[in-house]
């Protein structure tokens, strides 16, 4: 999975648009961590993987196709 965060540096400066991959949010917030050392989070969200997303599509397009037939 995929995380974006905006975080807050220990030195104050903003930072957005991280992405990090992890297991679940506490992996990716730890993989943050050891680049951000006591950094603040102001954001976290789950972002779409694309793979995903075109996997759903041709399952879509495959199910439409056995229909017709």
């Amino acid at each position: 999975m995929k995380f974006g965060f905006s975080v807050q540096t220990r030195d104050g400066q903003r930072v957005d648009g991280i992405t990090i991959m992890g297991q679940d949010q506490d992996d990716a917030e730890r993989k943050l961590r050891q680049m951000y050392r006591q950094c603040s989070i102001l954001r976290c969200e789950v972002l779409a993987d694309d793979r995903q997303k075109a996997a759903a599509s041709v399952e879509d397009l495959l199910s439409l196709i056995s229909k017709e037939y």
